[in-house]
């Protein structure tokens, strides 16, 4: 009981521990089974290699046996019974001895007679062909189809080569044909089948090394117990300490988030609140100069403005809105007409906008509708124009608003560009999450003093992407200025994939 009292206590510390023992445990047996692998590899291709080399090295020897015992021959007209008997007796121990080998199975010499092959197996018959005293050679005393089937396919590449063949029947069988050259002459070849077994070897060695590599991990095995035995007994006050300033550190970090939240959702408020008092004041100036005859131009833009208000309260309720008041089937978004009522009832509505910059639009009619709330397209477009009015730089700013609509690839692109300064290249780079730093909360090129600026791309960029599914880009001009670049993908883009992108 007192030992398990004492594991409680290290729960945590245990856990971790186990798993570093186990990932320990296994990487060694996988070591293990891997230079197992690849010893037995290496043995069986050394076994392999070892046991061709040794039966083409015994065959080569019979061959050269043969014609070593008919060089010493004489012609048979000159023989004597007793010389013939002699000979034929050794021709006879060279096909015996070879076949008391443990590994070889059968041998013959196969020769061609009358376009046909034979077998020779007998001493006497081999030596009445050599001598070329019969005009038909007997069959041999064991059939060897099979290696005169192999010497037809062959026969032409000893003739030409004159080198020995070697034919895998299987992993330990082969068969063997040595050229038979008695005085220079080729006469058939030396067929030998040999079977050729070192698995024992390969069986012992691997014996062996499976006995090492138990040994070698029981050993480690019991270091690593040891190990896993003492540092549960030594980490008690360490645990005790990080889990006191866990908390500490826990709570301070509790409290800067909050700050932080904080702070970030009065500045969007800010953000916020000066576009909704800049739409308010045109409000203001349509009810004044309200009268019979533009009351139905007033009304509409009227609506507009005050529909925009209350989008910008309901941000500044929810710091990340519900999908389904962002996008959904029930919105059906004319670009076009959102783009010509922002240029012209917002960006153009101060008295001296001609002096400041002017507006040329060029918008493809057949740019389909699509799925987005009309005043969440409107917190896309409105800063990143307001964001060319306010870094330009220039005495005669031209702002350059064009949509395009691609049916190949079922894009559509909404491309504002100007003649100002450009974008500084720093602002262009793309951080280590793939984001342009211009698209990054608190990134301006504003040099006064402000606290609230560095919002206009960074929402632009967060609603476009984040919300709706749209790609933002941006980028210089090769001559002067830059252009923002929206790219929408008409397939629609389900629920399931927004929330995973937020």
């Amino acid at each position: 009981m007192k030992i398990l009292e004492q594991i409680k206590k290290y729960k945590f510390e245990l856990r971790h521990l186990t798993v570093l023992l186990a990932i320990l445990i296994a990487f060694q047996v996988i070591l293990s089974f891997t230079h197992k692998a690849s010893l037995q590899k290496l043995l069986e291709g050394t076994q392999e290699w070892y046991q061709k080399d040794s039966a083409e090295r015994i065959a080569n020897f019979t061959s050269t046996s043969f014609e070593l015992l008919y060089e010493t021959v004489k012609s048979s007209s000159n023989l004597s019974d007793d010389e013939v008997r002699k000979v034929t007796q050794a021709f006879d121990i060279i096909f015996s001895q070879q076949l008391l080998e443990t590994n070889v199975k059968e041998i013959c010499i196969l020769v061609t007679k009358n376009n046909k092959v034979y077998a020779i197996d007998d001493g006497k018959v081999l030596l009445h062909y050599l001598n070329n005293d019969t005009n038909a050679i007997p069959p041999p005393q064991k059939p060897h189809v099979e290696a005169i089937a192999l010497y037809q396919k062959i026969k032409n590449k000893l003739l030409n080569k004159e080198e020995e063949q070697s034919i895998p029947q299987n992993k330990n069988t082969l068969n063997i044909f040595v050229p038979f050259v008695p005085r220079g002459e080729y006469r058939g070849a030396v067929y030998m089948k040999d079977t050729p077994d070192f698995s024992f070897i390969t069986k012992e060695i691997i014996s062996n090394y499976d006995q090492t590599t138990v040994v070698y991990l029981s050993l480690i095995l019991l270091g690593l117990l040891a190990m896993y035995y003492i540092s549960s007994f030594t980490v008690m006050e360490r645990d005790d300490t990080q889990r006191l300033l866990y908390e500490e550190h826990q709570n301070h970090m509790k409290e800067q988030i909050n700050h932080e939240k904080e702070s970030l959702f009065t500045k969007r408020i800010y953000h916020t609140h000066h576009k909704a008092e800049k739409v308010m004041g045109f409000i203001k100036e349509d009810i004044r100069v309200l009268c019979e005859k533009n009351i139905e131009e007033i009304r509409y833009r009227i609506t507009k403005y005050s529909n925009f208000v209350s989008r910008v309260i309901y941000d500044m309720k929810w710091f990340d809105p519900p999908i389904h008041s962002i996008r959904g089937s029930i919105f059906k978004t004319d670009l076009n007409n959102v783009i010509k009522f922002i240029v012209q009832n917002i960006f153009q509505r101060i008295s001296n906008t001609e002096d400041q910059y002017k507006f040329n639009l060029d918008l493809d009619e057949n740019i389909p509708a699509v799925n987005i709330n009309e005043f969440v397209v409107w917190e896309i477009i409105e800063p990143l124009i307001q964001n060319s009015i306010e870094h330009s730089n220039v005495d005669k700013l031209v702002i350059n608003i064009q949509t395009l609509f691609d049916s190949k690839s079922n894009q559509s692109k909404i491309i504002i560009s100007d003649n100002g300064v450009g974008i500084r290249k720093d602002l262009l780079e793309t951080t280590n999450n793939g984001i342009k730093r211009i698209f990054q909360e608190n990134i301006s090129t504003k040099t006064f003093e402000e606290k609230n600026h560095g919002y206009g791309c960074y929402l632009a960029y967060i609603v476009a992407k984040l919300r709706c599914g749209w790609e933002l880009d941006a980028e210089n001009l090769p001559s002067e200025g830059c252009r923002f670049i929206i790219t929408i993908s008409n397939k629609e883009s389900t629920n399931d994939d927004l929330q995973q992108n937020n």
